[in-house]
């Protein structure tokens, strides 16, 4: 039966309903076989539900109904076929378990020595100082011009709930620090990038005016009245880039290896690159992922959801309408592309830093595939394929050495993969067919149910992180700086509100609350007050966490006025508790003089009690450093 006969049949099954309600309520008699009674028959309760939910919705019947704040709407690719009216609608989202213990393959990973050094790990067990004696340590020693290393900073985890340093007035898709930290920069949907300077102090919080006649023209104002254009902000600008106009929205952006040069792409097949340097050039410069047919012509045109600079910074590979694609920026001219998937390929990432022959692609179909370019030639299938999500796949973003990445998906998992741990292709054309997600689920505007499965029966991933919520738009994630954590944790927006932070163990060790945010008038290192009211609600899209220092930048939008607010989250650490490092020390004492002694464990410094904010593990082995 095809969609517009399951639509007419839907329609007059409503019809019948609403018409047998209203007679029974004219009638007056309520008895059973009466002139009243209300004639149901042939009308299944799933029919029913459907209706109901329908109604209790205000759902029109008509693909206009489709939230345009989404990243995904693409209007020139809007299913003509796909009758929203009725769609059922799920009201509350399942709510999966969430590890309160270590689990076995992510201490494993923890304790191997891949991810960041041993031994600030070990002296992170209960029975051992941690950041106490850090910083009791780094006063006794001579200053140092040193950035703090992994020894010092690996516990360091931000722990408050934010105080507001931007506004904006467009929703923000990518919100990012430079790979030193140096600057932090912004992509809207208004096209417009801004780069922040963080090596100079903040100023007041104040708006930054924009020059009208630099607006994007094109396709976006067309459809879109673009009178808001507001940016207020105590972060020092250092640049704002009116980009060219795509299609609804930048959906990507990404720094060179050397932070010189930005790219960034819309659902359009040209991504631009340009200049981050305020004195340097303002020229824009057009990188075509399709393919010429003459100097200005063009054979296929399709949407770019993700783009990244190679480690070298020569080549680009993006991906898009079920192709990734590889761009050699000294040849100007695409070397690669790839039909990789059945679906959008929403984000696509190196798997290392050092050679460039690895790639991942990430899709709705739900599964990330390894390609290895050096096959290429002989065979375009993959080299590998990753499977465990149910439903499509958000963002992918890898460790950098060859072996690890990570994933956030649709089905309200994150799951960290070891490329070594990949199907192979044989394996994955036996199960591409079958389908183990949730039926009819639309992650833009539904809830999402308790799933028949948690995973694919293939799932070959090595850990699975919950906790968030991956709903509304393509929610990303990442591992923690390598510079000060070791790449120990994992972290991720969410459609709730809160910044999640997991230990590669799988327990979540950090929740940051974007509606507690403070406002601006508060500074961020400023101590915060004992009561912080909650405000209205938001959607974490991106987090970025800087490689100096123990600072995380959020952006949220605003589910209320609209636009984006960026908050800046700090380790704060004794200071969240009102006392300082000495009143801890002392009320620490005092309660080990007033417990009786438990093993090996020690006043003091030695006491039983962890600093907040810092990493833990269950394990009363000695440290021998």
């Amino acid at each position: 039966m095809s969609n517009n006969e399951d639509n007419g049949e839907a329609r007059e099954t409503a019809q019948r309903i609403i018409n047998a309600l209203f007679q029974g309520r004219s009638s007056g008699d309520t008895g059973r076989g009466g002139p009243g009674s209300v004639d149901l028959s042939g009308i299944t309760p799933d029919v029913l539900r459907a209706f109901l939910a329908a109604v209790a919705t205000g759902r029109s019947g008509t693909s206009d109904d489709l939230d345009e704040d989404d990243e995904d709407y693409d209007p020139e690719q809007d299913d003509d076929d796909q009758d929203v009216w009725f769609y059922p609608t799920r009201t509350q989202s399942w709510v999966p378990p969430v590890t309160t213990e270590p689990q076995e393959p992510g201490s494993t990973l923890l304790n191997s020595g891949e991810f960041g050094y041993i031994g600030p790990k070990r002296r992170a067990r209960p029975n051992h100082t941690n950041v106490v004696r850090a910083i009791l340590n780094a006063a006794s020693k001579p200053a140092s011009t040193h950035v703090p290393t992994e020894e010092t900073t690996t516990n360091l985890i931000p722990n408050t709930n934010g105080t507001t340093v931007a506004t904006y007035d467009h929703n923000i898709y990518t919100a990012q620090f430079s790979d030193d930290s140096s600057f932090y920069y912004t992509c809207a949907q208004d096209f417009r990038l801004h780069i922040f300077d963080m090596t100079k102090p903040p100023q007041p919080f104040s708006q930054v005016s924009s020059n009208p006649s630099q607006r994007p023209q094109g396709m976006y104002s067309a459809r879109r009245s673009m009178v808001r254009d507001g940016l207020a902000t105590s972060l020092p600008l250092r640049k704002e880039i009116v980009g060219q106009a795509g299609n609804w929205t930048i959906t990507d952006a990404n720094l060179s290896p050397d932070n010189t040069r930005i790219i960034y792409s819309s659902i359009m097949s040209t991504v631009y690159m340009t200049n981050t340097s305020p004195e340097g050039s303002v020229e824009q410069i057009p990188i075509h992922f399709a393919e010429r047919r003459g100097p200005y012509t063009y054979l296929d045109q399709f949407g770019i959801w993700s783009c990244r600079f190679s480690a070298d910074g020569n080549e680009v590979v993006a991906g898009g309408s079920g192709n990734i694609f590889v761009y050699d920026l000294l040849a100007d001219r695409r070397t690669v592309r790839i039909p990789a998937h059945e679906d959008d390929v929403n984000s696509c990432c190196w798997a290392d830093t050092g050679s460039g022959n690895v790639l991942i692609s990430a899709s709705d179909d739900t599964f990330l595939k390894v390609w290895d370019r050096r096959s290429l030639a002989v065979s375009q299938k993959p080299s590998g394929v990753l499977i465990g999500h149910t439903e499509g796949i958000t963002y992918v973003s890898a460790k950098g050495d060859g072996r690890y990445v990570i994933s956030n998906g649709k089905d309200q998992a994150l799951r960290l993969w070891d490329l070594r741990m990949m199907r192979s292709n044989k394996e994955f054309e036996s199960v591409k067919d079958r389908h183990y997600g949730v039926g009819n689920f639309d992650y833009r505007r539904s809830a999402y149910p308790k799933p028949q499965y948690t995973s694919h029966p293939q799932d070959c991933s090595v850990m699975t992180y919950r906790g968030h919520s991956v709903l509304r738009t393509l929610i990303r994630c990442h591992f923690s700086p390598f510079e000060t954590t070791g790449g120990q944790y994992i972290y991720s927006g969410s459609a709730d509100g809160k910044v999640h932070v997991w230990s590669l163990d799988g327990r979540v060790v950090q929740v940051l609350d974007r509606s507690r945010t403070l406002p601006p008038s508060f500074g961020p290192s400023d101590q915060e007050p004992r009561e912080i009211s909650r405000g209205e609600s938001t959607c974490v899209r991106d987090v970025s966490w800087h490689t100096q220092e123990p600072v995380i930048m959020s952006a949220a939008w605003s589910n209320r006025t609209g636009g984006t607010v960026i908050a800046r989250h700090e380790w704060k650490g004794l200071s969240k508790l009102r006392y300082k490092l000495e009143d801890w020390m002392q009320k620490e004492e005092q309660e080990a003089e007033q417990s009786p002694p438990l093993g090996r464990r020690r006043p003091g410094l030695r006491g039983r009690r962890h600093v907040p904010g810092s990493y833990n593990v269950s394990d009363d082995e000695d440290d021998s450093d």
